[in-house]
């Protein structure tokens, strides 16, 4: 990650090899300069040009580029000299934002994410993106947006890479924030911390599953646990898997050849009051999903090392709960293994008892995410049994759940590969964990759970089937997740099944590969959580 720093220097710093300049789409067919006042003041508007700032070429010279300033869009241009003969930088990157009465702080953010990327050549740049932010957003947060973006633009994935590319981008300087210095540096110092849990997140959806296993998963739980201030970790092998009577997670390792992990972390903040009940974070962890005896076929096996996301989003935003600010203690359940159709794989028809005693018939062996979240839920909230389904452990109930699962592709179905589906049983808290997610910039989107459609997954010899009928199959999933929940206990099922894995070409901040999503909504969430209702049992 680059150095980010903020300055109000009255002129360009010096050794800046790009100038970014914010071009709004209503400035189309205007010759272009840089904006009074952007790196002359430090302010939104207003100041004088510098003799020796870089003056901008001609309209007609960025026509001929195709640049049409929607918001992301990104041309490089070599910058003008300046009226002492001297380049202000060497080059200039148009970074369009489109029309100036729509900018948010989600248009900074994407704006910012393409610079990121174009700037990955350039040793340095500096930022002037705020210059356009309206006077009804937020400081803080549209300094710490245009972080973000710049910085998740700059990510790229090289690990497997034999030579990494030849990207050098080392400092970042954010120019023309309204807020005084020390400010400024504890918002980019959190957004720094936001994004470094964004990139680990990245890195683990990106490794490949034949490396990323169960075993390595827990591992990098175990070195987030050394680093972060506030986080402790215990790992369950598969010994302990099997004493915890994990059913969902024993049925669906039983075809692989590499032992599962179940991963509980908690974090506790340096100041909490005595008794503050945590949050509860669960994330699917499936390191690679062959679908098991239900085998997928060749096209959709080629991204299946991305279902473990909801995991890598749960521990990229423990990794920054401390630095993002986060008050409120959590917990987090990561059930990890892969799904293979091994030998002694599960069957179809095969019948499993959950950690609450329950028993499930598995007519889709690769509907198996819903297998290790129903255990995994049941622990988090306070529904576990002692093995064999006798009287329930006394836990303590969290104040709400939030699970996080690439878990349908009847997700993407319904609203497309960009946006997360949630459900829940609990309307207050639904809306605090989208209004997260809107502030986070990560498209999320309400589905139903209706109990009409409960009977959907009514089993012959078990408690319940693991699949409904072939419509509507988010709901079911969410419906049969719903049985696990502990009665009263506010929960949020995320569908990350689409935006966790870009298929498609780099968007703004989001990458082609693994994308993160979830960490910023997780990191938005606890920072400013409210502790909802009991929910309705």
């Amino acid at each position: 990650m680059p150095t980010i720093v903020y300055t109000a220097a009255a002129a360009t710093p010096k050794g800046v090899e790009l100038l970014a300049v914010p071009v709004p789409s209503d400035r189309i067919g205007q010759d272009l300069a840089v904006p009074d006042g952007l790196l002359a003041t430090g302010r939104r508007g207003g100041g004088r040009r510098r003799s020796g700032d870089p003056v901008a070429v001609p309209w007609s010279h960025l026509e001929r580029t195709g640049f049409t300033a929607k918001a992301g869009e990104v041309a490089l241009l070599p910058s003008a000299v300046g009226g002492d003969g001297e380049a202000g930088a060497a080059t200039i990157a148009y970074v369009g934002v489109g029309p100036a009465d729509a900018v948010t702080t989600a248009v900074l953010r994407k704006a910012a994410g393409s610079l990121g990327r174009a700037a990955r050549k350039f040793s340095s740049v500096a930022v002037g993106l705020l210059a356009v932010a309206p006077e009804g957003i937020d400081d803080a947060e549209a300094l710490g947006a245009v972080v973000e973006g710049v910085a998740l633009g700059a990510y790229a994935y090289t690990a497997q890479r034999s030579k990494a590319p030849d990207d050098r981008l080392a400092s970042v300087v954010v120019v023309g924030s309204p807020l005084a210095a020390k400010p400024a540096t504890a918002v980019i110092a959190r957004a720094e911390a936001v994004v470094a849990g964004v990139a680990l997140a990245r890195d683990l959806v990106n490794e490949p599953g034949g490396s990323l296993t169960p075993a390595a998963f827990a591992e990098r739980a175990r070195a987030v646990a050394a680093e972060a201030d506030g986080v402790a970790v215990t790992v369950h092998d598969e010994a302990a898997i099997e004493a915890l009577g994990l059913g969902g997670l024993v049925a669906v390792n039983r075809g692989s050849t590499l032992p599962a992990r179940f991963v509980e972390l908690s974090y506790t903040p340096a100041k909490v009051k005595r008794g503050t009940a945590a949050v509860a974070l669960v994330g699917k962890g499936i390191t690679y999903d062959s679908g098991g005896l239900s085998l997928k076929s060749h096209e959709g096996l080629t991204t299946m090392k991305c279902d473990m996301a909801g995991a890598a989003a749960v521990l990229g935003a423990f990794s920054a709960m401390a630095a993002a600010g986060v008050a409120v203690p959590v917990k987090g359940y990561l059930p990890l293994t892969d799904n293979m159709p091994g030998g002694d794989a599960t069957r179809v028809g095969d019948v499993i008892r959950h950690v609450d005693g329950s028993t499930t018939e598995v007519l889709n062996t690769d509907a198996e995410g819903r297998l290790v979240l129903a255990d995994a839920l049941a622990v988090a909230t306070g529904k576990a049994a002692v093995k064999g389904g006798r009287k329930p452990k006394a836990v303590d109930a969290p104040a709400a759940v939030v699970d996080l699962a690439t878990l349908t592709g009847a997700a993407i179905v319904a609203l497309g590969a960009k946006i997360a589906a949630v459900l829940g049983n609990d309307e207050a808290w639904i809306t605090q964990v989208r209004a997260a997610a809107d502030r986070a910039g990560e498209p999320l989107w309400p589905l139903p759970l209706r109990d009409e459609e409960r009977p959907l997954l009514d089993s012959k010899v078990a408690d319940r089937k693991n699949i409904g009928n072939r419509h509507g199959g988010a709901l079911t999933a969410g419906l049969f997740l719903r049985d696990f929940v502990a009665d009263g206990v506010p929960w949020a099922h995320l569908d990350i099944a689409g935006p966790a894995f870009n298929e498609g070409s780099d968007d703004g901040e989001v990458p082609t590969g693994g994308t993160g999503y979830g960490v910023r909504t997780l990191l938005a969430l606890l920072s400013t959580f409210e502790a909802p209702p009991p929910a309705d049992p």
